[in-house]
């Protein structure tokens, strides 16, 4: 414990911020699908509630 509310913060919040950052910063939804190990880019974007056509567009300029 560090003092939160557990009732608050738990650590697929915290999973699902690190996720969140890391995409705004890179804005590669390839590299956080996997990084959460998600075997669909849907699942991604749905997680991190990106918009879907964004999501589509970022995705056809990410090379794999």
């Amino acid at each position: 414990m560090i003092g939160l509310d557990p009732s608050v913060y738990g650590t697929h919040s915290i999973h699902r911020t690190k996720a969140s950052i890391i995409y705004k910063r890179i804005k590669n939804l390839r590299a956080v699908q996997l990084l959460l190990g998600h075997t669909k880019l849907e699942s991604t974007v749905r997680y991190l509630g990106v918009e879907v056509d964004d999501a589509l567009e970022m995705a056809e300029h990410t090379e794999i």
